[in-house]
C-alpha cells in the first residue's frame, strides 16, 4: 500500500502547503491529496486557497504525484472548466495529476444561490461532467447537450499525452456504484472494506482505490486530541450534515454538539507511531491501494520526521 500526504486548503496558507509538499517528498511519502474548498469548514481553519493556482504551484515543487480529494465539478465550476483547469494540471506536473472529483457540498457550491440538488440529482450531474470532461479531453470541437449542462463549441488546446484518470468518491452505494461504473478509481475517508468490495465488485476491478485520514500531531496524545477538536470539531458531524450546511458559521452551530472525544475518534493524536500504523492497517485491511495522511495544526514536521524514521521505512 502507497502512502501519501494530504494537503488541507482549509487549514493552511498556500506557503505552507508548499512547505509542507516539499516535507512529504523529503520524508518518503509517495504522492500528495489536495483538498477543494471555496470555504473552510469552520473560521477556525481560517484559509481556502484556490485548488488551480496550488496546483500549478505544486508542479513545481515537488515531483510527487498529485490527486484533488476532491473537487466537484458541477455546480460552483462547470465541467467544461474543470477540463481546462484538469487538463492544464496535467501538462504542468508531466502526467502525474489525476482528479478525483465527487458531488459536493453545500457549504462550497451554493455561493451563487443555486439551489443545492438532492443526492440523486447530483450523482446524475456528476455522470454527465464525466461524460463532458472525457469528450473535451479528446481534443476536438465539441458540443453537448444533456439534462443538466449545455457545451457549444468547445475545444481545449492544451492537453496532456494521455488524459487524467478520473477518481470518483463515494460514502454510499448509489455513489459506489457510479464509481465503479465510470471512475478510473474510487476515493474515500473511510476504512470500509463492503464499499471497497462493492467498488472492485460493481465494475472497479484492480483499479485504484485511494483513502485519507488526519492526524494531529504533538508532545502527548492529549494535546493532539485538543488540537484537532479546535480546528476540525466538524469532523463529529454526523450523517449528511456535512452535504447540506451552508456555511463555516452553520458547522460550528452544529459542533456544540461535538465532543472532544468523538473528534479523536477519527484523528491519530500525538505521536506514537504505533497509533499511526494501526491506523493504516485498518485501511490496508479494507483493500485500499493508497493512503494518504493530513496533519491538523502546527506541527506538521514532527509528522514528517515520525513517518521518516518510524513508519514509512516498515510499510511495504
Amino acid at each position: 500500500m502507497h502512502i501519501g500526504y494530504f494537503l488541507s486548503c482549509e487549514e493552511y496558507t498556500p506557503a505552507e502547503l508548499l512547505e509542507q509538499a516539499r516535507g512529504a517528498e523529503r520524508a518518503g511519502f509517495t504522492g500528495l491529496w489536495i483538498s477543494d474548498h471555496y470555504h473552510p469548514w469552520v473560521d477556525a481553519q481560517g484559509q481556502s486557497a484556490f485548488v488551480w493556482s496550488m496546483i500549478g504551484a505544486l508542479s513545481e515543487a515537488t515531483s510527487l504525484p498529485i490527486t484533488t480529494a476532491v473537487t466537484c465539478p458541477t455546480v460552483r465550476i462547470h465541467p467544461a472548466v474543470i477540463a481546462q483547469a484538469a487538463a492544464t494540471s496535467a501538462v504542468l506536473t508531466q502526467g502525474r495529476f489525476r482528479l478525483g472529483i465527487g458531488t459536493g457540498e453545500a457549504l462550497n457550491e451554493h455561493i451563487f444561490g443555486d439551489a443545492w440538488p438532492e443526492a440523486d440529482v447530483r450523482l446524475e450531474m456528476l455522470e454527465e461532467a464525466v461524460e463532458i470532461m472525457r469528450g473535451l479531453w479528446r481534443g476536438d470541437n465539441y458540443s453537448y447537450r444533456g439534462k443538466h449542462y449545455t457545451v457549444e463549441n468547445a475545444r481545449i488546446y492544451t492537453l496532456p499525452d494521455t488524459p487524467p484518470d478520473i477518481y470518483i468518491s463515494g460514502f454510499g452505494p448509489k455513489a459506489v456504484e457510479v464509481a465503479a461504473r465510470i471512475g478510473d478509481g474510487y476515493v474515500s475517508t473511510m476504512p470500509d472494506g463492503e464499499l471497497v468490495s462493492k467498488f472492485r465488485a460493481g465494475g472497479g476491478g484492480s483499479k485504484i482505490a485511494q483513502a485519507g485520514f488526519k492526524a494531529a500531531f504533538a508532545s502527548t496524545e492529549d494535546e493532539g486530541a485538543r488540537i484537532a477538536y479546535e480546528k476540525w470539531p466538524n469532523a463529529g458531524v454526523p450523517g449528511e450534515l456535512s452535504q447540506v450546511l451552508p456555511t463555516p458559521k452553520h458547522f460550528e452551530q452544529a459542533s456544540q454538539l461535538v465532543t472532544q472525544d468523538m473528534v479523536k475518534e477519527s484523528f491519530v493524536c500525538g505521536n506514537d507511531p504505533q497509533k499511526h500504523v494501526e491506523m493504516l492497517d485498518k485501511y490496508r485491511q479494507a483493500g485500499f491501494d493508497e493512503v494518504y495522511v493530513a496533519n491538523t495544526g502546527p506541527n506538521y514536521q514532527g509528522l514528517f520526521d515520525l513517518y521518516q524514521n518510524e513508519i514509512l521505512p516498515k510499510q511495504s
